[in-house]
């Protein structure tokens, strides 16, 4: 099949270079001239497993192009995929700015009929906006070409969003036009395991869905963070507490881990959106209002702990970080509880070293780029003559470490795990002294 995708961020690159690899003519656009140079290139704006090389080898058959000229890639498809930011506002909606701007273009440049399919992230009811500018400039054109839009939102999961796509769990179409269905389910069937995982339904029930599937997930992570909070004060054990409600079936163990808040480009904003939305429809969403607090809450848990065990003036310290990405495997610091940490830390006077695999050139470069840290090249060289080390993100390169090493290199020996990564008897074994989230101290 033909496709366009308006769009090369993070969603558009992966689903154009995933149609392109079963076979599908995908043409990618976007207004960024050096990125489409560099992606020309083979130079991948993201950091993502696998992707890269996907992305050579679709270019090398012929079948995946970059462009940024919207006019070829609407003349080249048949089905167009609006994949671009909603970046959040100021009151916590969806800015929507670059999808009606896309769907402006598409009515002015399409010339043939075409299905248009909306998988950025968009609150309930856009699809309706989008079919009407398109529409609004087909009349300016005095165009009778006939179009659909779609809803179909998608459910990746940074660091493994090739595989997640390949192997979904789940496709959701959101349209009511039997051809339009017929298309999308032609178009998904090399993923699809089965009937069963192709969901179709309304196109504002879909959008709606995005958002919940959201909601649900940051929910989780939020309960499970408030029951550390009480384990700590009561004297409970988290980890030992985890396992208890986790073997519930009905519960399970994903998103079930205790940590210092999520982030991303996905929970945060999607949940302050369902909020929005809800409040501009008359009702107050009490319990995702709460999830978003607890979160906020969260993110402050690990500066708590170190300022009970250093104390409130930091400015005689020096603290390691490992890990600045809000989760392992990608570069995205979208929100990392990183942020937040490390700009307290500095308010409270300390000296910060930073490691991650991946997230350093985006810290420098954006996301921490006018406060003073100083980033390491490797994860020990890190622990030099600090006063403490402080896990962030859960890197599997973090998960099994030598601490001997460890105890070696730092002049403290004060572990603070945001994650819960370790066992307490491993850590304390070498000298060091261990602090868990949801575990007394």
């Amino acid at each position: 099949m033909k496709v366009a995708m308006i769009g090369t961020g993070y969603v558009g690159l992966v689903t154009g270079t995933c149609f392109a690899a079963t076979g599908n003519n995908v043409i990618c656009v976007d207004v960024a001239e050096q990125k489409i140079e560099n992606l020309k290139k083979g130079i991948i704006p993201i950091y993502e497993p696998g992707l890269e090389q996907m992305v050579k080898s679709a270019q090398q058959r012929g079948n995946l192009k970059f462009t940024t000229d919207i006019k070829e890639a609407l003349k080249e498809s048949d089905i167009c995929f609006i994949a671009v930011g909603t970046p959040m506002g100021e009151d916590g909606s969806a800015d929507l700015q670059y999808v009606m701007n896309a769907a402006r273009e598409i009515g002015q440049y399409m010339i043939h009929d075409m299905y248009i399919v909306d998988k950025s992230t968009v609150p309930v009811g856009t699809g309706d906006k989008v079919k009407a500018v398109i529409q609004e400039e087909l009349y300016k054109r005095g165009s009778d070409l006939k179009f659909d839009v779609i809803s179909n939102p998608e459910f990746l999961k940074e660091g493994n969003a090739c595989q997640d796509f390949m192997h979904p769990d789940r496709v959701v179409i959101g349209s009511e036009n039997a051809k339009s269905i017929e298309v999308m389910q032609e178009l998904y069937e090399p993923f699809i395991r089965s009937s069963e995982f192709f969901v179709t339904m309304d196109i504002k029930s879909a959008e709606l869905t995005k958002y919940a599937a959201n909601a649900m997930l940051a929910t989780k992570i939020s309960f499970i963070n408030e029951i550390a909070n009480i384990s700590e004060r009561v004297g409970a054990d988290i980890n030992k507490v985890r396992r208890g409600i986790a073997s519930d079936s009905r519960i399970g163990y994903s998103f079930l881990n205790p940590g210092c808040g999520y982030g991303g480009s996905c929970f945060p904003k999607d949940v302050k959106a369902l909020i929005k939305t809800s409040k501009e429809h008359d009702y107050e969403p009490e319990l995702l209002s709460s999830v978003e607090n607890v979160n906020s809450r969260q993110k402050m848990v690990l500066v708590h702990s170190i300022t009970e065990v250093l104390g409130e003036d930091l400015s005689d310290k020096k603290i390691a970080i490992w890990g600045l990405a809000f989760k392992p495997g990608t570069d995205d610091m979208r929100e990392a509880p990183s942020i937040r940490l490390i700009d307290e830390l500095k308010q409270h006077g300390a000296k910060v070293q930073a490691y991650d695999p991946q997230a350093m050139n985006m810290a420098k470069s954006f996301y921490l780029k006018d406060v003073e840290v100083e980033y390491i090249n490797n994860k020990y060289d890190a622990l030099n003559d600090v006063d403490a080390l402080v896990i962030v993100t859960e890197w599997k390169e973090f998960q099994s470490p030598d601490f001997m090493e460890i105890a070696a290199r730092m002049k403290g020996n004060d572990i603070f795990d945001g994650r819960n990564i370790y066992k307490a008897k491993t850590v304390k074994s070498h000298g060091l002294n261990y602090y868990q989230i949801g575990v007394r101290k």
